[in-house]
């Protein structure tokens, strides 16, 4: 939708004034609404599958490994998370040891 215009006044739709209507596996139905002259409009997208993104990176190959053999986050691991920013007060100072 960033690429689409809004066909009276050639002005970008903003992506608060886009709505679903609905979908199915390649096609959307959408309710725009242009922010600057209100003209209302459909809009039926169809949405192909491409080729994967090329991955841009700095790591090296064999940090770009490393990081596939570690293990995943786990269930135990989002609770841990939870529980520690449950009780987290902001101090990061104090977090890592660090004076004031």
């Amino acid at each position: 939708m960033a690429s689409i215009k809004c066909g009276s006044c050639r002005q970008h739709y903003e992506p608060i004034n886009i709505d679903v209507l609905a979908h199915s596996e390649d096609t959307c139905l959408l309710r725009v609404q242009c922010t600057f002259c209100h003209t209302q409009s459909l809009v039926v997208a169809i949405i192909k599958e491409q080729r994967k993104p090329e991955v841009v990176t700095d790591l090296t190959r064999a940090e770009i490994l490393r990081f596939h053999a570690s293990s995943l986050v786990g269930e135990d691991d989002v609770l841990d998370m939870h529980r520690f920013l449950r009780e987290f007060d902001g101090d990061f100072a104090a977090l890592f040891g660090e004076r004031r």
